[in-house]
């Protein structure tokens, strides 16, 4: 395969980047290890960890789709999940890796919707703050969900700069863990002290 960006990989599909030193560290450990999703170890671990805390979501089958497609299709609904997104498990596996120390001073995140909510539930089950950065133009639902989870609110312009310079901003007021969602497809969300 060839070389892994890591950063072009975020760029391209909208996911906030680590700084550079840690792009390159994450590149180098990518390329050596061929380490691309979870593992089954860290997947287990995760399922532990979390299992308190989340619902067990039932999957489904419709027998309309599968003539329809010709397959037997099944549907994880995670619609059904706390915070009603998958979202929450991840948060939730971030959030509770933390030792008490690291989570004692809250964690901080941007986002205009599922996953803002998530780690603001996360957070108000492990009983920390979370400050929550997001966009002026984010949903009103999406906000009244962080808003009923307790996450505090802070709010930037819609573009990635205005994002990520006031999460750093709120970071740096509160000495909080930035928790950034930088791809879908890593072993858990990354947990990064800027």
């Amino acid at each position: 395969m060839g070389h892994f960006s890591h950063r072009k990989f975020c760029k391209k599909r909208g996911f906030p980047f680590l700084s550079i030193q840690q792009n390159m560290e994450a590149n180098v450990h990518i390329q050596k290890n061929g380490d691309y999703a979870a593992d089954i170890t860290s997947i287990k671990e995760a399922q532990v960890r979390i299992d308190s805390f989340i619902h067990k979501t039932p999957i489904m089958s419709s027998e309309y789709l599968n003539s329809f497609s010709g397959r037997k299709l099944f549907f994880k609904c995670e619609c059904f999940q706390k915070g009603g997104a998958f979202k929450f498990r991840g948060a939730c596996n971030a959030i509770f890796s933390l030792d008490n120390d690291q989570a004692a001073k809250g964690v901080v995140t941007h986002s205009s919707g599922n996953h803002a909510a998530a780690v603001a539930l996360a957070a108000k089950i492990r009983g920390i703050p979370a400050y929550i950065v997001i966009p002026k133009n984010a949903p009103e639902c999406k906000v009244e969900n962080v808003r009923r989870y307790g996450g505090n609110i802070f709010w930037s312009e819609a573009t990635m700069q205005s994002r990520e310079s006031i999460s750093t901003k709120v970071m740096e007021d509160t000495v909080g863990r930035v928790l950034y969602l930088w791809s879908y497809w890593s072993k858990s969300l990354r947990l990064t002290l800027l």
